[in-house]
């Protein structure tokens, strides 16, 4: 058990069988087995985007099979496979917001699998690690619809699965109404969740 953040030898990989032994206070993400510390507590503006964005999902998903969570919440992504065991797990992230429909992909532990959406909203310091290391591994594990959100420029960068590759749909501003592609219906204008 390791009880310190900085007990971690960083030039090795871990798994989440690792990671469950973790009892620091620090929050982290493991990815492709390299250990990444998230960034501190969001500001008030990325915690107001998030609970917009949350609560216009939840609604229009209300008495369906899918579900929408929120950071902390564990996302064990495992290359398009239905388990593995907890020292095969390489992948362990905490997306800002998420969005699963199939509910045999839930466990005491979060989620196994792909979510359907994922929505990560840039802070200082995750920028790297949102833009190019998730892209990657969220576009290798099939996640359907990812969301890239910029705060500081209002703007939401979409990309779309084709193929098992990301198309970008659109980067979208705060003018704009976002179609969500895998939940047929729903439009979120981004005016009201970018308004302070």
């Amino acid at each position: 058990m390791i009880t310190n953040f900085s007990d971690l030898d960083l030039t090795k990989q871990y798994s989440y069988a690792d990671y469950l032994k973790w009892q620091f206070a620090e929050r982290v993400e493991i990815i492709k087995g390299w250990v990444h510390k998230i960034s501190p507590v969001p500001n008030f503006q990325h915690q107001s985007i998030s609970k917009k964005i949350f609560s216009k999902i939840n609604s229009a998903i209300e008495g369906k099979k899918c579900e929408v969570f929120y950071a902390p919440f564990d996302v064990r992504l495992i290359n398009k496979r239905k388990s593995s065991p907890d020292n095969e797990v390489m992948n362990v992230v905490q997306p800002d917001l998420l969005v699963v429909c199939d509910p045999s992909k839930f466990d005491e532990q979060g989620c196994l699998g792909a979510p359907d959406i994922i929505v990560e909203i840039i802070s200082k310091g995750n920028s790297k690690r949102d833009l190019k290391d998730k892209y990657d591994l969220y576009q290798e594990n099939g996640v359907q619809e990812y969301w890239i959100v910029q705060p500081l420029d209002q703007t939401v960068s979409v990309f779309d699965l084709k193929n098992d590759v990301y198309q970008l749909r659109a980067i979208y501003s705060n003018e704009d109404i976002i179609e969500v592609a895998t939940l047929p219906g729903l439009s979120i204008d981004m005016n009201e969740v970018f308004e302070n």
